[in-house]
C-alpha cells in the first residue's frame, strides 16, 4: 500500500509540475520560432545529390512544406526570408516546375508589409527564369505578363523605368495569347504598347488575336480597337481577310476551331498546284500571308 501511494503521489507532483510549468515553456517555445526560423536543409546542389534520383517526390514535398510555412508566417505577420531557400532548392531538383513560376510573384511580394522594390525585382528575376525553363507554357508568360504590366506599379516608382517595366509586361501578355490564352488579353496589351510608344507592336498583337479568336464578338471588339489605331482600309482590309479565314475554314476543316485551322495552315489542291507554274500562284501558297486577300494587294 505504502509503494501504490508513493507512486499516486509522484504521479500527482509531476502532473501539477507538467502543468506549472507547460504554458510558460511552450510560450517561450513558441516565441523562439517567431524569432528564428531553421532551415535544415543542404544547400540546392548537395539536396539534390542526397535525394539519390527521388527528385520528383521531394520536390512535391518542399512545394508542400513552403506553401504551409508561407501561410504560417503570413497568419502570424512575420517575415519569411527562408522563402528563397525553398524556391531554389525546388527548381535545383525540377527547372521546369510549373507551380513555381506561376506562384512566385504571390509567394514573393504578398508580405505583411505589403512588399517592396526589392521583392519585386526578386519576383520578376524567378518568372523570367520561368519564360525560358517554359517557353510555351501559357500560364507561365501570363503570370510574367500581368505582373510586368500591372503589379509593377504598387512597387516601382514612376519613371522610365517602370515604363520599360509595362511594356515588357504587354509583350509577354502578347506571346501569351499567341500561345492560346484568351485573346481579349491583347485589348489590354495593346493600349499598354500604344501608350509607351510601340504602336507597331500594338497593331501586329492586336491581329494575331483577331486571327486566332473564335468568338466573333471578341473578334468584333478587337477590330474596334485596330480602327483607332489604323486606318479605315487598313481596317477593312483585315475584315476582309477574316471573311476569307472563314469561308475556307468552313469549306475545308469545319470540325476543327477556327483557331486551330489558322494554325494548320492553308489546304492546297495537290493537283492544281502541280507544275512549277501553278505552284508559284497565291492559292497554291503553303503561307497564310500569300493566300489573303491583303497578301494578294501587295
Amino acid at each position: 500500500m505504502k509503494s501504490i501511494a508513493v507512486a499516486v503521489a509522484t504521479i500527482v507532483a509531476g502532473s501539477s509540475a507538467v502543468g506549472l510549468f507547460q504554458p510558460t515553456l511552450a510560450s517561450r517555445l513558441h516565441d523562439t520560432k517567431m524569432r528564428d526560423d531553421v532551415y535544415v536543409l543542404p544547400p540546392p546542389a548537395e539536396l539534390k545529390a542526397a535525394t539519390l534520383g527521388h527528385h520528383a517526390a521531394t520536390v512535391d514535398m518542399l512545394w508542400a512544406k513552403l506553401l504551409v510555412e508561407f501561410g504560417v508566417h503570413l497568419s502570424e505577420k512575420r517575415a519569411f526570408p527562408d522563402i528563397f531557400l525553398y524556391l531554389d532548392a525546388i527548381l535545383e531538383l525540377a527547372p521546369d516546375y510549373a507551380p513555381v513560376y506561376r506562384f512566385a510573384d504571390t509567394l514573393i511580394c504578398f508580405r505583411p508589409d505589403g512588399g517592396d522594390e526589392r521583392s519585386a525585382r526578386d519576383a520578376r528575376r524567378y518568372l523570367e527564369r520561368g519564360t525560358k525553363a517554359l517557353p510555351f507554357d501559357r500560364d507561365v508568360w501570363l503570370e510574367y505578363g500581368q505582373f510586368m504590366a500591372y503589379m509593377s506599379p504598387s512597387y516601382l516608382q514612376p519613371g522610365a523605368e517602370l515604363d520599360e517595366w509595362k511594356r515588357l509586361g504587354a509583350e509577354a501578355l502578347t506571346r501569351a495569347v499567341d500561345l492560346g490564352s484568351d485573346a481579349t488579353r491583347s485589348l489590354g496589351a495593346a493600349t499598354l504598347l500604344s501608350r509607351y510608344g510601340a504602336k507597331d507592336s500594338a497593331i501586329r498583337a492586336l491581329r494575331r488575336a483577331y486571327a486566332l479568336t473564335d468568338s466573333p464578338e471578341e473578334r468584333d471588339e478587337i477590330s474596334a480597337r485596330l480602327q483607332a489605331l489604323t486606318s479605315s482600309a487598313d481596317a477593312e482590309r483585315l475584315q476582309e481577310d477574316s471573311r476569307y479565314l472563314d469561308a475556307r475554314w468552313r469549306r475545308g476543316l469545319p470540325f476543327l476551331s477556327r483557331s486551330a485551322f489558322v494554325l494548320v495552315g492553308p489546304l492546297r489542291d495537290t493537283l492544281a498546284c502541280a507544275g512549277t507554274r501553278r505552284s508559284l500562284a497565291p492559292e497554291c501558297s503553303n503561307d497564310w500571308a500569300a493566300q489573303l486577300p491583303s497578301g494578294r494587294d501587295e
